[in-house]
């Protein structure tokens, strides 16, 4: 065999070993650039920077619009809980939506627009309790408290936004309350 067939076959060799290494090194750089990707749009949507809730959230699988549409839920509960929506509230609502990347084309924006028209059914609270439940299977204690926190401090800012009577007493009415205290119950 000559000298030259065996470089050029060495060579062929390095350069198939050094392409495939090149591959797997680009494939690891695009998956941890869509791993902060769907981390920060996460973060957008819980409200918060904890890198071990986003992580586990990523883990979980769940994505950031779908996160978003479901931490909603809570603050439009609270809203309606006296049967009335005030513009405090929705304000409030609006500003939260806008906090966690809602885009107003977007499908989320859609469905939070039709729950501040119209009050929705039992069957969203029931179906978030639901999701809130098989999260808590899934999540580590640390990290569910600081959902449970993100959650109900956006609650609770959505029903002090009403301010009570003229502003006076209690921020938060006995309806708001008793949905709090359910939304707390969902995660204990």
């Amino acid at each position: 065999m000559s000298k030259d067939f065996l470089g050029d076959r060495k060579r062929a060799l390095e350069d198939s070993f050094f392409a495939k290494e090149d591959a797997r090194l680009r494939e690891k750089i695009r998956q941890e650039n869509a791993h902060k990707e769907k981390r920060e749009q996460l973060s957008a949507a819980v409200g918060a920077g904890d890198q071990g809730l986003l992580d586990e959230l990523i883990k979980l699988n769940i994505g950031a619009e779908e996160l978003t549409a479901l931490s909603l839920i809570p603050l439009v509960e609270v809203a309606w809980a006296d049967g009335k929506l005030d513009d405090n509230e929705r304000k409030a609502i609006m500003k939260a939506s806008e906090k966690a990347g809602i885009n107003q084309d977007s499908a989320a924006s859609g469905l939070l627009k039709s729950w501040l028209t119209h009050a929705p059914g039992s069957d969203l609270m029931t179906a978030w309790k639901g999701y809130i439940g098989a999260l808590k299977s899934e999540m580590s204690a640390a990290c569910l408290a600081q959902l449970k926190k993100d959650v109900l401090g956006r609650a609770n800012d959505v029903a002090k936004s009403s301010g009570g009577f003229l502003g006076l007493g209690s921020k938060t009415n006995s309806d708001e309350q008793k949905v709090l205290d359910e939304l707390e119950r969902a995660f204990q």
